[in-house]
């Protein structure tokens, strides 16, 4: 199992697609890799030479920023936009949608499990 940047990536898959599984590395980027390192993106990752990791790595930490650079540097994004206090670092805070979605209905993922509150029983209507 082939390591790049301290993750592995899977063997049975084409290198291509194996590429992807490194955060900040989409499809696009991981084509160009591959065009860049002269490697088949096709070919599975457990066919690679160690050259051929050698240089995809190489490449990664030249021209890319991915995994704990970019895992960091968004971390820092978002603690920057808290600490300022602008409407985004209070959705952060709060742990709502940042991006202007609804949240009368939805927005699970941000708030997590629906908390039910308990209705009032027994209330006769007064008029």
């Amino acid at each position: 199992m082939p390591r790049l940047l301290g993750v592995d990536i899977p063997n049975n898959r084409p290198t291509v697609i194996s590429l992807t599984y490194l955060y900040g590395v989409g499809p696009h980027i991981a084509a160009e890799l591959c065009r860049k390192a002269g490697v088949d993106p096709l070919a599975r990752a457990k066919d690679l030479k160690e050259e051929e990791v050698a240089k995809l790595a190489v490449l990664l930490d030249n021209d890319y920023t991915v995994e704990g650079q970019l895992r960091r540097q968004v971390n820092q994004n978002i603690q920057r936009l808290r600490e300022i206090g602008c409407y985004r670092g209070i959705r952060h805070r709060k742990g709502l949608p940042v991006r202007g979605q609804r949240t009368k209905t939805n927005a699970r993922t941000r708030k997590g499990p629906k908390k039910t509150v308990a209705g009032k029983k027994g209330v006769k209507d007064l008029r």
